[in-house]
C-alpha cells in the first residue's frame, strides 16, 4: 500500500531547529523523487525542495535554502527535512510528496497528511 507519513513537527521558538521525517511504504526511494512543501494559513502551498531518485537535490524556495536541508535514508525508507534558524514565517503545515517518476520534474501526485510546525515565542 502506497503511504507517506510525516512526523517531527511541533512548537519551536524562533531560532530553533526541527527535523521532519517522511516514512514511505509501497514503493522505493530509488525509483521516485520526493519533495517537501508547506502551506501557511491563508496562503497557497509552496514547494521547499526536492530530492531525486539518485539523491540529487533542488531547492525551490530561496528564502529557506540556507536554513533547510532535504536528505534521505533509503535503508529506512525515509526522507528528512532539517530546519534551522526557524522564523515566525516558517509556521505552516509541512507535507512530503512523491513524484510519478525518478526526477523532480515528474510531477507530485501522492501526498502525506502533513505535520504542523509552529514557530512561536
Amino acid at each position: 500500500q502506497l503511504q507517506l507519513v510525516e512526523s517531527g513537527g511541533g512548537l519551536v521558538q524562533p531560532g530553533g531547529s526541527l527535523t521532519l521525517s517522511c516514512v514511505v511504504s509501497g514503493f522505493s526511494l530509488n525509483d521516485h523523487a520526493m519533495g517537501w512543501f508547506r502551506q501557511a494559513p491563508g496562503k497557497e502551498r509552496e514547494g521547499i525542495s526536492c530530492i531525486n531518485n539518485q539523491g540529487g537535490t533542488i531547492n525551490y524556495k530561496a528564502s529557506v535554502k540556507d536554513r533547510f536541508t532535504i536528505s534521505r535514508d533509503t535503508a529506512k525508507n525515509t526522507v528528512y527535512l532539517q530546519m534551522h534558524s526557524l522564523k515566525f514565517e516558517d509556521t505552516a503545515i509541512y507535507y512530503c510528496a512523491r513524484t510519478s517518476g525518478p526526477n523532480c520534474a515528474s510531477g507530485f501526485g501522492t501526498w502525506g497528511q502533513g505535520t504542523q510546525v509552529t514557530v512561536s515565542s
